[in-house]
């Protein structure tokens, strides 16, 4: 019995000595990659981490796996820890914007504008005329004026963070009439009465979900009121039996009780979308001639730029927020601000639908997405992977015009393996592609596909399928 004992000992050891050190894992030309794509003490861990796990199934009886066998583990290990870090992702999915893939890709040159300001000073809050301090994003503030009309401009982080703003400076510990049927919930779970009650104003809810009339805001108002809030209904639809209050019904009678009108567009269109084969969505530019006092809206949905709260109307009630502490929280970055500021110019010049990716996914026709899909379905199909072209729908997205979808061209693949594996392989790759899964096969929408990532994204489903097939 302690023969045998010894020699199951004897035999664990050899085992455990075939292990290699992590050192040597490090040094291997198989972990090269890994050390690239990851920092150095990550592929360490990684790698302590499986070695160990062997040593606890060699202790069990298991033999020592090879050399390759390792490898792999430790490349698993690391994409389960580390899926991708912040990194550009191939957007198959056909939501144009996507809010968990990052929303409005930049233009060209919008990057070209944070590539030569990321490395230098600039003039972030100085006035170069006076030498004095200016203020944060005047630039940007400026050309949005000059696109819309408005009379004054303030940017902040984001949306949300403009509401916030707004609610705090106009009607901290006062009223603000809102109808019920724009009491929205937007991304993440967060409801705009939420965000509301969180600036310290009492909601003043008039009409129904489906059915409000002036005259509701109009019997809604007392002492306590400070403002007349109108929310766009840009994450949903309703149609039947409804009415809502236009903008210059809000503005007469905000006129009449001295009371300012906010419009929360969200999805801040500055272009006709009807030219583009969707439903008209209310733009900016119709917000303020319509009479609101101060609009705001993203700056990272169908303006095409980046994240961004951007409020736009009287100066009479921007300079009050302008002055109100909380700015200094929620106030932009520089960076943001360049790329909004040359998004902005993009419009100036006439060439928004030629520059910025959004309205050029927006454009792009079925010929067009056609004639690529063909040519990628060409090319896998030669490789050996079964795919066909099929008609789609692709979505706008990032909370803007529901239940509109624009004609697209889909590439099918159908993998070897289950398809749930093939997506997660895809999603694992250097470069993640994702798509949308329907059934057995793998859907990739050519619209939300940037042309550019055509041949890289064939590269990495060639790869793919070869070994996962």
């Amino acid at each position: 019995m302690t023969g045998v004992g010894a020699r199951d000992k004897d035999s664990t050891n050899r085992e455990l000595r075939k292990l290699p050190s992590v050192e040597k894992v490090l040094e291997a030309d198989d972990i090269r990659p890994e050390i690239e794509r990851y920092p150095r003490v990550l592929v360490s861990r990684a790698t302590q981490q499986v070695l160990t796990e062997i040593r606890r199934q060699i202790s069990q009886g298991d033999t020592c796996p090879s050399r390759t066998r390792i490898f792999s583990l430790i490349k698993q290990q690391l994409s389960r820890i580390w899926p991708g870090f912040l990194n550009p992702v191939i957007n198959g999915t056909g939501v144009i914007l996507h809010t968990n893939l990052g929303r409005a890709p930049l233009s060209t040159r919008a990057l070209d504008s944070l590539t030569s300001l990321a490395g230098s000073y600039c003039n972030l809050e100085i006035d170069l005329v006076t030498g004095k301090r200016g203020h944060r994003a005047q630039e940007a503030e400026k050309l949005l004026c000059a696109l819309t009309g408005a009379e004054a401009a303030v940017v902040v982080n984001n949306n949300a963070a403009a509401v916030l703003l707004i609610l705090v400076a106009l009607a901290h510990d006062r009223e603000v009439i809102i109808s019920r049927g724009e009491l929205v919930q937007i991304g993440g779970g967060f409801r705009v009465p939420e965000v509301m009650e969180q600036s310290g104003v009492c909601l003043r809810e008039v009409g129904t979900t489906n059915q409000t009339y002036i005259k509701d805001y109009e019997q809604a108002i007392s002492d306590r009121t400070a403002l007349l809030l109108k929310v766009h209904q840009s994450n949903f639809a309703m149609s039947g039996f409804i009415h809502a209050a236009t903008i210059p019904e809000l503005k007469a009678l905000g006129a009449k009780r001295n009371l300012p009108v906010v419009y929360d567009l969200g999805s801040g269109a500055l272009l006709n979308t009807e030219d583009f084969g969707c439903k008209h969505e209310p733009t900016v530019q119709e917000a303020l001639v319509g009479g609101a006092d101060l609009v705001c809206f993203s700056g990272d949905k169908l303006l095409g730029g980046p994240q961004a709260g951007i409020i736009l109307g009287r100066s009479l009630y921007l300079d009050r927020l302008r002055s109100h502490p909380l700015l200094r929280v929620i106030r932009i970055d520089k960076l943001s601000a360049a790329a909004l500021g040359t998004t902005v110019k993009h419009y100036l010049a006439k060439e928004a639908v030629a520059k910025i990716p959004v309205w050029q996914m927006m454009a792009a026709t079925l010929a067009q997405l056609d004639a690529r899909a063909q040519a990628i379905t060409k090319v896998l199909t030669r490789a050996g992977i079964k795919t066909e072209v099929r008609d789609g729908i692709s979505m706008v997205g990032g909370g803007s015009m529901p239940e509109q979808g624009l004609a697209s061209k889909l590439v099918a693949i159908e993998p070897k393996c289950p398809v749930e594996d093939f997506a997660l392989s895809l999603r694992l790759a250097t470069l993640p592609i994702l798509g949308r899964i329907d059934g057995k096969h793998l859907l990739i929408d050519m619209r939300t596909v940037l042309p550019s990532q055509d041949k890289t994204m064939v590269a990495i489903i060639k790869e793919v399928s070869a070994k996962t097939g």
